[in-house]
């Protein structure tokens, strides 16, 4: 029989998997090594070679594309359908096994089928039926606990609460919810998988009647399988030596929603007779760019165990630049982009990586301003991000108490016990008598309509708005929106939240305060620009820079959060979170914010476990740069509402030299700049000390750290004991020294 089709174009390693004797096999694959190909390979190999049918085949993958693309390719490679092969994800199989089994696993025939939006609400339903506080008790919260349980296993019996009351009344609500699920017939995703492993496992001759049927069994992504994945595998494979499981431990980035590394480093102990095979060979990037992962990823004790090499070219060495602050570090990357695309590339093929949600601010914001179209991929953009929407809703109505949208949004949240019922009720009184929902809470107060709870509770928020209100003239644009997210409880509400993103959100509702900093400092009365300096200030109207500053930012959030993000088909430059990079590749990529704190994370760096999850995603980041790649940390950048002077992060540190060009240099002692003469004209300069102290008549004395730019596009970056650090334009900043 040919089979040089199956064989073809394929490395030695990769041969070796695809055409080994039966038996149970760990193939190490490495990013960019073809792991996809192999496994589909494989499959192809066992049924036009080994003669195994169609049917007796079972892949398992992660997401239904992998999936849909697996079965594609299969049948592409075999120029016929695969009648009866399974291939699916975990959740789709475990879904098939109950839709045949039904009765057997104690469901009705017509089950449904809770998605998380639905399986929140139910919990939400549940948490206020047993009169819980949503403040105490979030219902994220609470999702969050019975998903991990089930994902470990456990039902509400086998909990051991012991004396801790968060265990305790979260087991009381996963008791409740369980038993509403059960009544009603529903299925929740981490159900899947639960009961269809202890359908195999309380019905002995089910169980061997698939056993007998799928005497081949391949995983992709194993590294990423959790604790009931991985249990459901070993159930279903029995003693059987016939699993093929493909991995690589390097790139195990998930186990902050369960994923166990310790599964693929474990596979040979569970499974002694285990051929383990590497492939090494990296046909996706250049050679110092995965010699540069290799050295980082070296650093890591436990793992397993590969290094990655290419036939292809050397390529450029790794590009690190040190930006002065986050607004240079995006400055940066944009040039740069810009110059790629003028040298006839596609946007699309840009990809900027950040370790934190928050980090895609300044970068969206950037790119808006250069009018470079832009995706935010995996996730929303910024001003979309629900926490963001939160604070804004409480800032819209500071600015304007008429507005009914942002007053639904902020009334109850975080929760403050102001129900559903009561809300009706303004609203009625608000249609009846043709006002504002803020007008008819109001009357509803004074007037004594309401019982006294939710009286008392909607008499809290209006006190609360109109005591922000109050003050909020006196308070600087920045101070106002911290005050508020304070104040209104919403960053101690996500900071309590268990559901895994808590510490997102927070990072997210810090950098909109430093937003907000940014976009006063932006304004062009904060550069100390006036009016009447301005070209075409004749036909300026000062209407336009008289606006209120935080009614100014609200327009700004608005059309930032608007047209400003590209549609699918559109050329876009990707945005993107290093765990959403993953499986991804770019010809260009931008490794963003390395620096101690930020990337590895400050609730990592202490941790063994977490530091090597971290380096794990650094090598992951790396590795999908396809023939550049550029590594930015800035020397100074606000985190938490303040300005940190961070370290360059370790696993900078972890690169040899020799794979590495510095693009810029740290700054040195002195630098020349340029300083407006009296004409205001940039074409007479004087140039500044660093660490000299200067003069600004707005912001008062300061002193300069560091400089850019020749001309009148100079600026220079002063830190001002009223105010902090700020970037001025010199032709305009009036700057004098002392």
């Amino acid at each position: 029989m040919d089979v040089s089709h199956i064989l073809d174009d394929m490395n030695d390693p990769q041969r070796e998997a695809v055409s080994a004797p039966a038996g149970s096999m760990l193939v190490l694959a490495g990013a960019g090594s073809g792991k996809t190909r192999v496994l589909v390979h494989r499959i192809a190999w066992l049924i036009q070679v080994m003669g195994a049918p169609s049917w007796g085949i079972l892949a398992v993958t992660f997401t239904n594309k992998a999936a849909r693309e697996m079965k594609g390719r299969i049948e592409s490679l075999l120029g016929q359908p695969v009648g009866g092969m399974w291939v699916g994800t975990f959740h789709g199989i475990a879904h098939r096994l109950l839709r045949a089994h039904w009765q057997e696993a104690g469901l009705p025939r017509e089950f449904q089928i809770l998605d998380s939006d639905d399986q929140f609400r139910l919990i939400k339903r549940i948490c206020r039926e047993m009169n819980l506080d949503e403040a105490q008790w979030p219902p994220r919260q609470a999702q969050w606990f019975i998903n991990t349980q089930k994902d470990e296993g456990r039902r509400p019996e086998h909990l051991d609460e012991g004396g801790d009351p968060f265990s305790k009344q979260m087991g009381a609500v996963y008791r409740e919810y369980q038993s509403v699920c059960n009544r009603g017939g529903l299925v929740d995703f981490a159900e899947l998988l639960l009961r269809s492993h202890e359908l195999l496992r309380d019905r002995p001759d089910i169980l061997h009647h698939y056993r007998e049927r799928f005497q081949h069994i391949l995983v992709d992504e194993f590294q990423d399988t959790n604790s009931i994945q991985y249990a459901w595998l070993r159930l279903l494979a029995g003693k059987h030596d016939n699993l093929f499981v493909v991995g690589d431990d390097d790139q195990s980035i998930y186990g902050w929603r369960g994923a166990k590394v310790e599964n693929i480093r474990d596979f040979q102990k569970d499974y002694p007779d285990t051929r383990l095979l590497r492939l090494e060979q990296n046909y996706r990037s250049t050679g110092h760019i995965l010699k540069a992962a290799n050295a980082v990823i070296a650093n890591n004790p436990s793992r397993l165990g590969k290094n990655l090499w290419t036939e292809g070219a050397e390529g450029e060495p790794v590009n690190l630049y040190a930006a002065f602050n986050e607004v240079d570090e995006a400055r940066f990357v944009i040039e740069r982009i810009r110059r790629f695309v003028e040298e006839g590339h596609r946007r699309s093929e840009t990809a900027i990586l950040y370790r934190s949600n928050a980090q895609s601010r300044l970068f969206e914001e950037s790119l808006f301003q250069a009018q470079i179209p832009y995706r935010v991929y995996g996730g929303l953009r910024f001003f979309e991000r629900a926490e963001i929407k939160d604070a804004l809703a409480y800032l819209r109505l500071i600015a304007n108490p008429e507005d009914d949208a942002s007053f639904e949004r902020a009334v109850n949240m975080p929760p403050r016990g102001i129900g559903a019922r009561t809300l009706e009720g303004v609203r009625a009184h608000a249609r009846d008598f043709g006002c504002s929902l803020w007008k008819g809470a109001h009357d509803l107060v004074k007037g004594g309509a309401l019982p006294k709870r939710a009286s008392g509770a909607l008499s809290g928020f209006l006190d609360l708005m109109e005591q922000m209100s109050s003050g909020a003239a006196d308070l600087a644009l920045d101070e106002l929106v911290s005050q508020v997210i304070a104040v209104t409880g919403l960053s101690e509400h996500f900071r309590k939240s268990r559901d895994g993103r808590g510490l997102d959100r927070v990072e997210n509702l810090e950098e909109l305060v430093n937003a907000t900093r940014q976009f006063s400092f932006d304004a062009p009365l904060e550069t100390g620009v006036e009016t009447e300096d301005l070209p075409g200030a004749d036909t300026f109207q000062i209407g336009e820079t008289a606006e209120n500053p935080l009614s100014s930012f609200l327009s700004h959030a608005a059309l930032e959060a608007g047209e400003s993000q590209g549609d699918a088909f559109e050329d876009c430059v990707q945005l993107m979170t290093l765990h959403s990079a993953k499986g991804l590749e770019f010809p260009l990529v931008f490794l963003t914010g390395l620096e101690e704190g930020l990337f590895p994370h400050s609730m990592s760096s202490e941790d063994p476990v977490r530091l090597e999850e971290e380096r794990r995603l650094c090598y992951v980041g790396m590795t999908r740069a396809m023939q550049q790649l550029y590594i930015c940390y800035a020397e100074s950048r606000r985190l938490h509402g303040r300005e940190h002077y961070a370290l360059p992060s370790r696993f900078l540190r972890e690169i040899p030299s020799e794979f590495v060009r510095e693009v810029r240099g740290r700054p040195k002692v002195t630098r020349p700049v340029y300083s407006p003469a009296a004409t205001r004209s940039t074409e007479q300069a004087s140039g500044y000390r660093l660490g000299q102290r200067v003069l600004h008549p707005k912001f008062g004395e300061g002193v300069v750290l560091s400089a850019e730019g020749q001309g009148g596009s100079a600026r220079v970056h002063v830190n001002f004991e009223a105010v902090g650090a700020k970037w001025l334009m010199l032709a305009y900043a009036n700057l004098e020294p002392i």
